[in-house]
């Protein structure tokens, strides 16, 4: 339990010194947005290109990686479904309230999770390299078929890759990796210091965020009603942190046989909380903040217990 709280201390110690920041009003009215678009524009994007720029890609062909990816993609279709058949949201926000509720912190939290109860970071970082590479593209992909416009769709989600931050610096990243090349330390120093910036601007932006609580973000094209509301942010933790793992836990024993260690990995994988990247990306295009920020906090929270669940039984 101890080497799992020392996980979640620094994420929950930035978010307060943001919160703090927020009340105080230290930085201004429009630090919130300031922040997270820093961390959108060029402290995330220049993360992820070392990150992949640096990782092999073949990790990611591993059976437990695969029952990951499975169990990751129909989160993600229920966070779909949900949020149309259920909360009736508009498609951008269907996006990152199903990203919310399937896609896991991977990187600030996932990481040093992994090293001290599986021992290495190797299967985390396969889990961030999918997320990275597949799942990110196709949530901003779904929010730009929304908000981009009917007759300048075909030709935004064309030049997507070249627009986003995120994605060009994912596919740089990935350029390096496929061909060989290693970086001077001279070229990735600059990008070093701007990457080790992404989370805390993350966190920090949404510390900033829990002070204006009823400010939110743009409005819905369909109005949700606080109560729904409410209702959503609970449904999405509880896809989150207990659903997931559940469901990965029943595929990788039963339908992949999985067992020891590679069972632990990916149920383990599967119960990391909700990664801020979400919050950043409701901030940048304008989204339901609000809904994003609180599943981020409330699966954080609830994740030391599941987590602990799910080490007490399986590790």
């Amino acid at each position: 339990m101890v080497n799992l709280l020392s996980g979640f201390l620094p994420i929950w110690a930035i978010t307060a010194a943001g919160w703090a920041a927020g009340r105080l009003d230290v930085l201004g009215g429009q630090a919130q947005f300031v922040l997270a678009r820093f961390a959108f524009a060029f402290a995330m994007p220049a993360l992820l290109f070392l990150t992949l720029s640096r990782a092999g890609l073949s990790r990611l062909a591993t059976p437990g990686v695969a029952v990951f990816a499975l169990s990751l993609l129909l989160m993600f279709a229920v966070g779909l479904v949900v949020g149309r058949r259920v909360f009736r949201r508009r498609p951008a926000d269907r996006a990152i309230g199903a990203m919310a509720g399937s896609y896991v912190n991977s990187a600030n939290l996932g990481i040093p999770v992994a090293v001290q109860l599986l021992g290495d970071a190797s299967f985390v970082i396969a889990v961030a390299l999918f997320q990275t590479l597949f799942v990110t593209p196709v949530v901003i992909a779904l929010i730009e078929l929304d908000t981009g416009g009917e007759r300048r769709r075909p030709l935004r989600l064309l030049l997507l890759p070249l627009r986003n931050p995120v994605i060009a610096a994912s596919a740089a990243g990935t350029a390096v990796a496929a061909l060989g090349l290693r970086l001077p330390p001279e070229a990735t120093a600059p990008v070093e210091m701007l990457g080790g910036a992404a989370v805390p601007a993350a966190l920090f932006a949404l510390g900033l965020s829990l002070h204006r609580r009823r400010e939110g973000a743009a409005p819905a094209q369909v109005p949700v009603p606080v109560r729904a509301r409410r209702g959503e942010r609970y449904v999405l933790v509880l896809l989150k942190t207990v659903v997931h793992p559940l469901l990965a836990y029943a595929l990788a024993r039963w339908a992949f046989r999985l067992d020891g260690h590679e069972l632990y990995a990916v149920v383990l994988c599967a119960g990391l909380p909700t990664a801020q990247n979400a919050f950043v990306y409701a901030s940048e295009y304008r989204l339901d903040t609000g809904l994003v920020r609180d599943t981020v906090l409330l699966s954080t929270v609830v994740s030391t217990a599941s987590l602990s669940v799910i080490t007490w039984l399986l590790a």
